[in-house]
């Protein structure tokens, strides 16, 4: 099994490094309230900036690796999620968070490996 790294952590335990780029992106989140008026013009109002969301993509674990990792998200609605600062190299930074849009394609019956899985971490 691959040996989990520091980089990520779920509730203080090592997330294995994913093999592809972890995409991060924000979203601000707007109000109930926000939305367009009759004549198509959008009225925001702004609840909250810069909410990060980061994809990740293994292409391939081992049975053993795959249990590691959902071992880490199991029965949690919210977990504590840390990882590097974006604006302070060297930092850390842990926000509360949840896994969303998680999937993996079924394992290849000759090696036993399992394919192509991906989540997604958002921050509450």
């Amino acid at each position: 099994m691959e040996i989990p790294s520091e980089l990520f952590l779920i509730d203080g335990k090592p997330m294995l490094l994913p093999d592809e780029n972890v995409e991060l992106s924000f979203e601000d989140l707007d109000s109930a309230s926000a939305g367009r008026d009759e004549s198509g013009v959008m009225h925001r109002i702004m609840v909250r900036q810069k909410v990060g969301k980061w994809g990740f993509v293994y292409s391939r674990l081992t049975q053993a690796e795959y249990a590691y990792m959902e071992g880490l998200f199991a029965g949690k609605a919210s977990f504590r999620f840390t990882f590097p600062s974006l604006e302070d190299r060297g930092k850390r930074t842990t926000v509360t968070a949840y896994r969303s849009s998680h999937g993996i394609g079924w394992r290849n019956a000759g090696t036993g490996e399992f394919r192509n899985y991906k989540f997604s971490i958002i921050e509450c």
